[in-house]
């Protein structure tokens, strides 16, 4: 049997980071055992569903490498199917016509809720030579169960049970011929060969009901997997007041996509103490059985950190063009020049860096001439005695071999002549150079500016008129 997984997101909204964990989870289950991953968009809420959520949800699986292995399915092109298997279970007795009134439903769910109990349908249209009323358009209604359990053994949450008692008689396809969302998605799932349907334990309650469709039509079941949810660090449920929670959001805060599936992997699911856990390694490792039955934590401390351990690891020209791509959307052209003075730094900048996000603002100085705009630490820095200093500084630096070690030297050399701490130096000449008061090492930060830009800079900030070149 060939492993084929799915993931299922709405397109009514962004692509939640618990969705984005489902699809990992899904992803990892088809690769470690050589099968396939695939999506379905379940399309079928025409009103809230737009072509712009698709888009985003295909963009963003895309950005964390989590593209399908085929085609994306579309749930609303498949309606006739899913009203053939309707009627397929009606001819088979597993289903038959129901003929209630919107008044008399209602009465139903006002006699529930007076004597306090769930709705549940109760069948009183399932009679054997019932004279249909005139008028009223049939819904089909699958046929539950009255007595025994419905058991699912369920591949994170164990066996479990339901009363087929609890169940009732739901509805596959509405009086307007449209199916509801419970049966398309059992239909789907069979004709997509689905063997493993791993999704959020907000679904649980939900496959005892499909079952009823798989078992009518004579289908295996697939295994199912339900993870639990991801929680904030209250307890309470995820959104927007804990931080961000959709995709492109973690993107545009300056996330790097592995850190970020790095992070939804060990939320909910571990391996010994590894934390840092590669594309490479997690598909060989991956087992449902590690996954754990208690909601998750969303931590974003925890997975700032996890991202400051990948940009390290980062490779420095990819670096250089997330940075310069993330810059450009602001406006900003920094030329050939710019490019080459910030992938030299690079090594130093992503040392001190945690987001893509900090890189962008800790690499400005370095992407144009002229003076790096000042703020108030650094400027507060540049007392006249400082500039005196910086005069000096830039005189001696003119005849210094532009050369790292060399500039480390020289500036050591300095300070120890006119008896001052190295800090004494370096601070206000890294605030010259960049305009804050941290900064790569400041011999990094000379070599890469160059000998002209890195003394005509000094020599502004000493409030020189001359420039020396």
């Amino acid at each position: 049997m060939t492993v084929r997984t799915r993931f299922a997101p709405s397109p009514t909204g962004f692509l939640h980071i618990g969705g984005a964990r489902t699809a990992l989870f899904n992803y990892l289950f088809a690769r470690h055992h050589g099968g396939q991953y695939l999506l379905r968009i379940e399309d079928t809420d025409k009103q809230r569903s737009t072509p712009e959520a698709v888009q985003q949800i295909i963009d963003s699986l895309a950005w964390l490498d989590l593209s399908p292995d085929e085609a994306p399915v579309f749930q609303s092109t498949r309606e006739a199917r899913h009203a053939e298997v309707a009627r397929e279970l009606l001819a088979k007795g597993h289903a038959y016509l129901a003929y209630d009134t919107p008044e008399e439903l209602a009465a139903m769910r006002a006699a529930a809720e007076a004597e306090k109990r769930p709705f549940k349908y109760d069948g009183s249209r399932w009679i054997e030579g019932a004279t249909p009323p005139e008028g009223v358009a049939p819904v089909i209604r699958v046929k539950a169960p009255r007595g025994g359990e419905t058991v699912v053994q369920d591949l994170v949450q164990g066996e479990v049970r339901v009363a087929n008692a609890e169940l009732d008689d739901m509805i596959i396809l509405r009086s307007d011929g449209t199916p509801t969302y419970l049966h398309a998605v059992v239909v789907d799932d069979h004709d997509m060969r689905i063997t493993h349907v791993i999704r959020g334990d907000d679904h649980l309650t939900n496959t005892f009901r499909q079952c009823m469709v798989y078992d009518g039509m004579g289908w295996s079941r697939p295994d199912f997997a339900h993870i639990p949810l991801i929680h904030g660090a209250d307890g309470a449920k995820l959104s927007k007041r804990h931080g961000a929670v959709g995709v492109k959001e973690f993107d545009a805060q300056g996330f790097l996509p592995e850190a970020v599936c790095n992070y939804l992997l060990r939320l909910g699911w571990g391996h010994g103490d590894e934390e840092v856990v590669t594309r490479e390694r997690a598909i060989a490792l991956f087992d449902l059985k590690d996954v754990g039955r208690s909601a998750s934590r969303m931590d974003y401390a925890k997975l700032t950190h996890l991202n400051g351990v990948y940009l390290r690891q980062a490779d420095d020209d990819r670096l250089t063009r997330m940075v310069l791509k993330r810059l450009a959307k602001e406006g900003g052209d920094f030329g050939t020049t710019g490019a080459e003075r910030l992938h030299a730094l690079m090594p130093d900048l992503k040392e001190r860096a945690k987001t893509l996000a900090e890189l962008d603002a800790a690499c400005r100085f370095v992407l144009q001439d002229g003076a790096p705009p000042m703020d108030a630490k650094a400027a507060a820095l540049l007392t006249e005695e400082a500039k005196a200093r910086l005069a000096d500084l830039a005189q001696f630096l003119s005849d210094a071999p532009w050369e790292r070690q060399e500039l480390d030297r020289w500036l050591r050399d300095y300070a120890d002549v006119k008896g001052l701490k190295l800090g004494a130096v370096a601070q206000p000449l890294r605030a010259a150079l960049t305009g804050s008061t941290t900064s790569p090492p400041i011999d990094a930060v000379l070599a890469v500016l160059g000998r002209a830009e890195a003394i005509n800079r000094i020599l502004r900030a000493a409030g020189s008129e001359g420039i020396m070149v």
